[in-house]
Order: C-alpha cells, then structure tokens, then sequence
C-alpha cells in the first residue's frame, strides 16, 4: 500500500514498511523483490527515495541488490549473539542447539609477518604456529578460521585432538584468555573462502579479526575467523554514559 502521511523522512518510512513485509512473509527468503518501478509505485515513492531505503536495507544485510539483476532478500541468520561477551566459536554454535565440528585444514610454522610482529608485541616471534579451520554447524561448513600463535603455546600434533583452541591453549599455558580486541569488518566475495563455506558469488561474509589477551595483556591468540553473513549476524549493546 502506499505510504501515508508521516512526518519521518519518506526513506525510514519504506525501510519499516519493507521490514514488515519481509517479517509477515510477503518478500520470501532469496525471493527477488518486485522491481524498482513497481515497488515504488506500488509505494507512492520517488525510485530515488526507493534507492535509498534498498541501500541501507543492504547495509543491514537484509537484502542484496544484483546488478542488473534485481534485488533479493536475505536468509534470516540462523546464529545471532552480542560481541560483549568473549566465546569460542564451539560455543556460539552450540549455545544455538547446533553440533559444533571442525574440518583441519592445515597446521605450520610459519614466518611471521611484519603485522604479526606488530600485534603480538611486546612478545618476541620467531616462528608462528599458523592453523586453518573449517568450523561445522551440523555438518554445514559456516567459518573459516585462520589462527595464529606464538611457537611454542600449543604442540601443533595436539590441534586436532580438540574443538576447542581456548581449552587447548589454556591446558598448555595454564593461562586464561581473559579478552580481546574485535575489529568487524565485511567482506565480499573470497577466492579461497567462499567456495570452502559454499557461499553464492553475491553472498557476503563478516570477518572478525580477534587479539585475544590473558588478565595481565599478554598476546596468546590472533585469529580471523571468516562469517557466512547469511547465518551469523553480530550485535553490541552500547550504554549511555
């Protein structure tokens, strides 16, 4: 219907209506929307006005526009948490009644980069413990994740012993893992990724890179763990001061 009379920017209005109608189950999941000139007709709004409220939809990930394709909505995730709280990634999916699993992909020393060097200061490196995971929900590959460590933390013969790094790591090291600093950033299409996760070329990811420190800020863990945007989505409760 069109849009009535409402004293809110006409954009926020089309974004609520369309939100509707994708929750009431008008606009299915991977259903493409009706076009920009009838949706905006159907919605008494400018194409332009249109534009704006598909672009921030996309931004919210509820929708994907291909171009000269159309526009698509959105799977629902399957796996939603806050970033306040500091969980393995065999947590988050089982906190979701889920099987976590794990496919290993390969385990190195390798030479640490320069970035390396610089994150994991003031800790001296000369070899880095590089690990790569493929983690499962119910046998469905969801997370790529990419590890790395100072040599000697973990015994590398050991990783495929366990589901749990923070465990692995806390046997060996007595250490708990107390925090970490969490940069989000979203990423398209991956060469190596993507297809791993059976991501579809349109299908965005979410990449968490993670520092991961003991109660008195020692380094022990970076890890860039690689999201199906399609089945995790992440949120952040912020407090006013």
């Amino acid at each position: 219907m069109p849009i009535k009379q409402d004293p809110r920017h006409l954009y926020l209005q089309v974004i609520e209506q369309l939100k509707k109608d994708i929750k009431g189950g008008l606009y299915k999941e991977r259903e493409k929307l009706p076009s920009e000139f009838q949706l905006s007709k159907k919605l008494g709004v400018s194409r332009a006005t249109l534009r704006e409220a598909l672009r921030i939809l996309e931004e919210e990930n509820l929708v994907t526009r291909r171009h000269g394709v159309g526009t698509f909505v959105n799977p629902k995730p399957l796996f939603s948490a806050g970033i306040e709280e500091l969980d393995s990634v065999t947590g988050m999916i089982a906190s979701f009644g889920k099987k976590p699993g794990t496919q290993y992909l390969s385990a190195e020393l390798v030479e640490p980069t320069e970035e390396d060097r610089e994150r994991f200061a003031p800790v001296e490196l000369h070899n880095i413990a590089k690990l790569e995971r493929v983690r499962t929900a119910d046998g469905e590959p969801v997370v790529y994740c990419v590890d790395k460590l100072p040599e000697g933390v973990i015994s590398l013969k050991d990783v495929k012993e366990t589901d749990s790094l923070f465990n692995l790591i806390e046997k060996y090291t007595q250490k708990t893992i107390a925090y970490a600093v969490t940069h989000i950033e979203p990423i398209g299409y991956h060469d190596i990724v993507s297809p791993v996760l059976e991501s579809a070329p349109e299908e965005a990811l979410l990449l968490l890179k993670q520092m991961h420190y003991t109660a008195d800020d020692e380094p022990l863990l970076l890890s860039l763990n690689y999201f199906r945007a399609d089945k995790f989505s992440f949120h952040v409760l912020r407090r006013r001061v």
